[in-house]
């Protein structure tokens, strides 16, 4: 069953396929540039002019071919262009000339001209209607020309090109084409006859513009000089005017400055009265207030100051009658010490003077250092002394000027069995001891 089924499916396939294929082979599409022909056709159908035929026409539509019946043609309506080449054709007065253009043509889709067409150029090649449309147009030319003289095939190409159009229209319209449009390119001749009709052109065309260019310049320098003369007066005329409105400027400025030098100097000594009318009670104010400012920066402080020193005087003089009242005063306390402490009054005062003396003279010195004091009683070195200070005293004279220590010395012999020291030797002085000097005590 089920291959049934599959057989039947692609059987209804293959049917539509057929049918597609031949539906497609049946139907034809025509694009608005082309026309199809169907021919072959038993009714009878009529043209545009009435005539039986036995073909049917589609331009831009679709028919449907009738099978094994009817055949169907296509013929192109595009523009097919026409390079048109004429040589040694004679023109009006025997002139021979070579003319190149080009054309567009193309059939007709008109109905009436369609049919001439389809009647001689069914089924032909495209090259073979444009051969015979180039040969009837280069007739027509040939025709064009023995009408025209060459000055109006050279001179005038709109006109050639429309009689060409029109001597073309109908030929063209019998075989079906339809000229679009023409235009002529190049026209020569082999004799030089438009060479030299160009070279008079151009000699008539020089001599125009030289005649033209001389004109023009003897024009233009008439109008520069017109134009010169113009702007020389204008520019006299200016400074005219300019002259007479600085010399009018001039007179009312000096009207106008006379007057206002007037005003200036009235004004001047008006206001050279009313400073000096005005300066007056100021110059008294002043004079007041200098008064016053005198009286303020001398009179004032001289009595201040005569007040000041008399007091100062004063003062200075009871200071010095209460400060001889009071040595006085002291002397006679003094006196009654004195006499009260009888012989011992004269150490006792050199006692209280003593502290003092001995811290002024301690101050002098400062931070001196002092490395050995040897102090020596006054009453052995009295009377000459005795051997042994006056030894000591030496030895350490000796000792603190040449660094000779004496003792040490005679130590070292006593000690090493009398062995005297090399010659030259010195001994190491002891090392030095820093000594402060005494607190002096306060003085009284």
């Amino acid at each position: 069953m089920q291959q049934v089924l599959i057989v039947s499916a692609g059987a209804l396939v293959a049917a539509f396929v057929a049918v597609v294929w031949i539906v497609n082979r049946l139907i034809y599409i025509c694009p608005p540039n082309e026309v199809l022909i169907f021919s072959g056709s038993h009714r009878a159908i009529s043209d545009a002019d009435g005539r039986v035929v036995g073909y049917r026409v589609i331009q831009g539509g679709r028919g449907v071919r009738l099978p094994l019946f009817e055949r169907v043609d296509r013929m192109d309506l595009s523009n097919m262009p026409i390079e048109l080449r004429v040589t040694g054709a004679y023109s009006k007065g025997g002139i021979p000339l070579n003319v190149q253009g080009v054309a567009n043509v193309k059939i007709s889709s008109q109905k009436s001209q369609l049919a001439n067409a389809i009647e001689r150029f069914l089924g032909r090649p495209r090259e073979e209607i444009m051969m015979v449309a180039r040969e009837t147009l280069e007739g027509n030319l040939r025709g064009v020309l023995a009408t025209l003289t060459p000055e109006e095939v050279n001179q005038d190409r709109e006109k050639f090109a429309t009689e060409l159009l029109h001597e073309a229209d109908a030929d063209l319209a019998r075989l079906g084409l339809e000229l679009d449009t023409l235009k002529v390119q190049h026209v020569s001749d082999d004799k030089g006859y438009l060479d030299s009709l160009g070279r008079r052109q151009s000699a008539e065309l020089l001599k125009t513009s030289r005649i033209s260019e001389a004109e023009n310049q003897t024009l233009s320098a008439e109008r520069a000089a017109s134009n010169s003369q113009t702007q020389e007066i204008a520019k006299i005329e200016a400074e005219i005017q300019k002259a007479r409105a600085e010399a009018a400027r001039r007179i009312l400025d000096a009207r106008t400055r006379a007057g206002a030098m007037i005003a200036e100097q009235k004004g001047q000594v008006l206001a050279i009265v009313a400073r000096a009318n005005a300066d007056v009670p100021v110059q008294k104010a002043r004079l007041a207030q200098i008064r016053l400012q005198l009286i303020a920066d001398k009179v004032k402080p001289a009595e201040a100051r005569k007040a000041q020193l008399t007091e100062n005087a004063r003062g200075a003089a009871a200071r010095l009658v209460e400060e001889g009242k009071a040595t006085a005063a002291a002397i006679r306390s003094l006196g009654e010490v004195w006499g009260q402490a009888g012989d011992h009054a004269r150490q006792i005062f050199v006692a209280q003077k003593l502290s003092g003396l001995v811290a002024q003279l301690m101050a002098t010195v400062g931070d001196l250092k002092i490395d050995k004091m040897t102090i020596i009683d006054k009453g052995l070195t009295a009377g000459g002394g005795n051997f042994a200070v006056n030894a000591a005293v030496t030895a350490e004279q000796l000792k603190q000027t040449m660094g000779v220590d004496v003792p040490a010395m005679l130590r070292g012999l006593a000690g090493r069995g009398a062995t005297l020291p090399p010659q030259g030797a010195v001994p190491a002085p002891a090392p030095a001891t820093r000594l402060k000097p005494p607190t002096p005590p306060p003085g009284r």
